[in-house]
């Protein structure tokens, strides 16, 4: 497995997140949407500007801001 941010990851790609280094608030919303150690994710869509990104996890498809994805620490698939 190769180890990113979950910024980094291509379009229609397959990633497991391994760590979240978020504010406590941020984490806190992460990890209600889902996003936990473990977890599969794939991008979807990115916004022709760049931000933020639509993601698939869990079969629901949530954006998450570029400045958030830096601090998700994904291995690729």
């Amino acid at each position: 497995m190769i180890n990113t941010t979950l910024d980094k990851l291509p379009l229609d790609t397959y990633c497991e997140i391994q760590n979240i280094r978020c504010s406590s608030n941020i984490k806190r919303r992460l990890l209600d949407l889902g996003m936990i150690k473990g977890t599969k994710i794939r991008s979807v869509l990115k916004n022709p500007m760049g931000d933020p990104t639509a993601y698939e996890i869990r079969g629901s498809i949530i954006a998450v801001r570029k400045e958030e994805s830096k601090l998700i620490d994904v291995a690729l698939l």
